[in-house]
């Protein structure tokens, strides 16, 4: 039940405004005294040309409360709604224990599709840091959005074609040996690379010779398409490793290789349109009539560009998949290199234009040197993940030694720590890693919310009893009660809030808010010893909130431990 809705139309048929127009204007006051919802009259002035006390007065005569409103109460401008507590927490709680995990799913997005991409690490570069955030946003915006019935097809664009992979040959032929690849993997293919630039340094020809492996393996040389599939299949192997760290999957793993064979007939279209110009002896499509540099499609020496392989992309994207939306998360930095293209997908007649959405976000870094790597400002994801798990370990050590299957309880403890933590603020913002405030167990972080969601498993298992029948939600009248069921309450219209917004932090803080009243909630009431009913009662609190702790979780792609 949208409760602000429920009272919208209430109000709605005593003024003979929208609903909708009602809703978005109501508000919850931060003082109960003042009611749980309050409506301001303010807008309607202009329309019912009336001064707002006035208009609330007679709004208020005309009114017919909702059945989970007690009392409304007119003050000054403000038409002030108290609910009837008993109606509303058996509404909640009973939603909560009859819907289960299904609690917060809807079919809003039904028959509509939307395509993810995310991710998108460089084959023969290590998975670094960096590529963190565009991988945990995505997979949160992926799970969300499945949540509300969409379709939803997750692509890692990789970037796997383009003249590296000529250095890399280069340097694998002179430096490089198959046993060393084999036994080192990306580690080793990086040292190679890295060495390739060392020594174009001092013998740029070294560049020409690179360039030269590239055209090969566009005009489909054997020799070296093979290298590079070699090359590529290690890397997947172990981008898979560090995936299955992070719970994170993908639909189709479309990199830029795959779209060697597709740029040509865009080419085409684009010049058939008129689009394309020569300048220094590059093809553009001008873009100075949306005040934005020209958008490089072909350059001097023919090869094509990043701009050329994501136009390519959208274009087979929207015929295979018909896509309603299609998101691509990178970082803050690209966003002139995708204004750009949008405007080329417009330029060639493409209303679907409007459906392409960048998602940006903020850089990440550690708050110290403490996480060493092997390859000087390179902070390898796998090695930043084990550390967490490490740390993690250690705080457990000290809490609760006993504790069954440290290990695993440590893994998603350590791992969903570094998720939550990438998801808290809003995507724009930068994130640190600070160690000692990312495992606070106390703070504002997903081991504290983890904790909680174990701490109401504990609970229960001390009550193995509990049923959720026949429970007197009337005794469920304290101020903490009630709190916990707005929090409750209010968790479908966040995951909803989230999509639209393309913000997993709503989702994020919400559940933070949801532990602190749960805690709060724990601390004022006690449960397993206190009366037959006020014990049932309570105990639903309890499943309520263990289930929607779950699956918030869950839908940040972090797991929730029963035991901690």
């Amino acid at each position: 039940m949208d409760m602000k809705l429920e009272i919208a139309k209430s109000l709605s048929a005593a003024c003979g405004v929208a609903a909708e127009e009602i809703a978005a204007a109501i508000e919850v006051p931060a003082n109960t005294d003042m009611g749980d919802f309050a409506y301001p009259c303010f807008k309607l002035a202009k329309v019912l040309r009336k001064a707002p006390p006035l208009i609330a007065q007679e709004i208020g005569e005309k009114l017919e409360k909702p059945d989970f409103i007690a009392d409304v109460k007119i003050v000054g401008a403000y038409i002030n709604f108290f609910m009837d507590k008993h109606f509303y927490t058996k509404k909640v709680l009973e939603t909560v224990l009859t819907e289960k995990e299904n609690y917060g799913k809807s079919d809003m997005g039904a028959g509509k599709t939307i395509v993810i991409d995310y991710s998108s690490p460089n084959i023969a570069k290590p998975f670094h840091v960096g590529h963190l955030r565009s991988t945990v946003i995505g997979n949160a915006l992926y799970q969300i959005h499945s949540q509300l019935g969409y379709k939803c097809v997750g692509v890692n664009h990789l970037g796997d074609w383009g003249t590296q992979f000529g250095k890399l040959i280069v340097a694998y032929k002179k430096w490089g040996s198959k046993e060393a690849v084999e036994e080192k993997g990306i580690q080793e293919l990086m040292r190679i690379y890295v060495k390739f630039h060392d020594e174009a340094e001092k013998a740029p020809e070294l560049d020409d010779e690179a360039r030269l492996w590239f055209v090969k393996m566009q005009d489909g040389d054997d020799e070296a398409l093979t290298l590079w599939k070699w090359f590529y299949d290690i890397s997947i192997k172990e981008f898979e490793r560090v995936y299955d760290m992070l719970g994170v999957k993908f639909d189709a793993y479309t990199g830029e290789s795959f779209y060697n064979d597709k740029m040509a007939a865009v080419v085409d279209e684009l010049k058939e349109k008129g689009l394309l110009e020569e300048s220094e002896g590059a093809m553009i499509v001008n873009l100075e009539d949306k005040n934005m540099p020209p958008c490089l499609i072909i350059r001097k020496d023919g090869g094509t560009l990043y701009a050329t392989r994501d136009i390519t992309a959208a274009l087979y994207r929207k015929k295979t998949y018909n896509f309603d939306k299609c998101i691509y998360l990178t970082a803050l930095d690209q966003n002139l290199h995708f204004a750009q293209w949008f405007e080329v997908i417009h330029k060639m007649g493409y209303d679907w234009y409007k459906d392409l959405i960048h998602v940006p976000f903020g850089l990440v870094s550690l708050d110290s040197g403490k996480l060493s790597t092997r390859h000087g400002n390179v902070v390898l994801m796998e090695d930043l993940l084990h550390q967490a798990i490490a740390e993690t370990k250690k705080i457990i050590e000290e809490k609760n030694p006993s504790l069954p299957d440290k290990e695993e309880v440590a893994k998603k403890v350590g791992i969903g720590a570094v998720i939550f933590n990438d998801l808290y603020n809003t995507r724009i913002k930068d994130v640190v890693f600070s160690w000692e405030r990312m495992l606070n167990f106390d703070g504002e972080t997903g081991p504290y919310v983890q904790y909680t969601h174990a701490r109401a498993c504990s609970i229960l298992k001390k009550a193995p009893d509990f049923t959720a029948e026949n429970i007197d939600f009337s005794k469920l009248d304290d101020e903490a009660s009630l709190n916990v069921c707005k929090l409750l309450e209010a968790f479908p219209s966040k995951i909803v809030d989230a999509a639209a917004k393309l913000e997993p932090y709503v989702l994020t803080r919400h559940l933070v808010a949801i532990s602190q009243a749960f805690n709060k909630f724990y601390h004022d009431n006690p449960i397993l010893n206190s009366e037959a009913e006020v014990r049932q009662a309570r105990l639903a609190v309890v499943v309520a909130v263990k289930t929607v702790l779950a699956a918030g979780l869950a839908l940040l792609g972090i797991d929730a431990p029963e035991q901690m």
